[in-house]
């Protein structure tokens, strides 16, 4: 089977740099590889200050593929961009390419290799009913007609009720049901290569607040400013993502620099803690999971790169 290899790690781990390092490798030994992003920032054209997204110049020339290619007016789902991916993936293996996976979006890298469940479109009229009661009420409804579902979920979680509740009665079937049902996966006609970058935490947090500080005075402002002058929906994720709304609120005058600094400094730290949590208990445990401080990056690349 062709081969895949995926660096796997939370915001501000190094695995881009790590990614274009494997790529020069197999450049020197006459072979050819491209870099494909796995992050649902990064893939945003109007986020590349905020998302830290690699510049020409740490591209060192390598072939990079689903950064910045959609614009921030359209939603990119774990769905759109798995089909994205397929395709850049297909097209490397066609080519005699590595494709080399690099990113931190959990929700992104399996649906790439586990595919999706095949959930039809909501009825709009379902979903705006469904949306429009209290979580208290939803949770009772699912519990009455999804009570599996109901009995996993905290009462409290809005989006997840809500979900489910739409789902059973806009398809006749159970989230669960759906979800037996994956389609589209790739990881059964690939032979994966996968690295699990997870560094020492303290470690982690200070580069994620030195990196926001960095952007901060590296453009993000003027970023921000020029979406707020787009007048998008609020709700869409390039709006939501870390740092807009800090920014948005700076300018807004809610806050001080400083403090909007510190907003997305925690932002940004709360973010790598939820990936780090994914990613040790998430991917199979045969994944391995390298500390980087005890890993030289001259054997990461040998492991990536061992057949």
């Amino acid at each position: 089977m062709p081969p895949l290899a995926l660096i796997a790690g939370p915001t501000a781990s190094g695995k881009s740099d790590l990614a274009v390092r494997t790529a020069l490798r197999v450049q020197a030994r006459g072979g050819k590889a491209v870099v494909i992003n796995a992050d649902s920032a990064q893939v945003y054209a109007d986020l590349a200050v905020l998302s830290a997204r690699p510049t020409e110049e740490e591209m060192q020339g390598v072939p990079h593929c689903l950064f910045g290619a959609w614009d921030g007016a359209e939603a990119c789902s774990a769905a759109d961009w798995a089909a994205a991916a397929r395709t850049e993936i297909a097209a490397a293996h066609e080519n005699g390419v590595l494709p080399i996976l690099v990113g931190g979006t959990g929700l992104y890298i399996r649906t790439l290799l586990d595919g999706i469940a095949p959930v039809p479109a909501i009825d709009p009229k379902v979903r705006a009913e469904v949306r429009a009661l209290p979580v208290a009420e939803a949770y009772v409804a699912l519990s009455r007609e999804d009570p599996e579902r109901a009995g996993t979920l905290a009462p409290a979680d809005a989006a997840r009720i809500a979900r489910a509740l739409e789902v059973i009665r806009s398809t006749g079937r159970s989230l669960a049901s759906w979800q037996a049902e994956r389609t589209g996966g790739i990881g059964d006609v690939v032979t994966l290569r996968p690295l699990i970058l997870m560094p020492d935490r303290a470690w982690l947090y200070e580069r994620c607040d030195r990196r926001f500080a960095q952007m901060w005075r590296g453009g993000a402002i003027a970023e921000v400013r020029a979406l707020l002058a787009r007048d998008l929906d609020p709700a869409l994720p390039v709006m939501r993502a870390i740092g807009v709304p800090e920014v948005t609120d700076f300018l807004a005058g809610r806050c001080t620099e400083a403090e909007a600094i510190g907003a997305g400094s925690q932002a940004t730290r709360r973010y790598a803690k939820r990936q780090y949590t994914w990613l040790r208990h998430q991917p199979p445990v045969h994944w391995p999971r390298i500390m980087l401080d005890n890993s030289p990056s001259s054997n990461l690349i040998e492991a990536l790169l061992h057949d």
